[in-house]
């Protein structure tokens, strides 16, 4: 019963991903892109620890860790780099 759940969480995760896919792609913001990039990291850290509970395996936490130090260092990265311009109404990131 309880890996039942673990399973209906991680599919809730990927659904997640896909509206938040589907969101990135329509709109063109810098904003919106940048945002989208690190929700993906976010989702994607918790669907590694969702999916080592289920399995029952601890390397899902070391995956997580590793995706989370990626997803921030790539968000500072962005934003200090200037990757995503200010073509979304003179909001700049800068």
């Amino acid at each position: 019963m309880t890996a039942t759940i673990w399973w209906l969480a991680a599919c809730g995760l990927l659904i997640n991903i896909g509206f938040s896919l589907v969101v990135m792609l329509r709109r063109r913001g810098a904003t919106d892109a940048l945002l989208a990039v690190l929700l993906f990291g976010t989702a994607g850290v918790a669907l590694a620890l969702v999916l080592s509970q289920a399995l029952g395996s601890p390397w899902g936490v070391d995956v997580a860790l590793v995706l989370a130090l990626l997803a921030a260092v790539f968000g500072v990265a962005a934003v200090r780099l200037g990757w995503f311009g200010a073509d979304d109404g003179g909001d700049s990131l800068r």
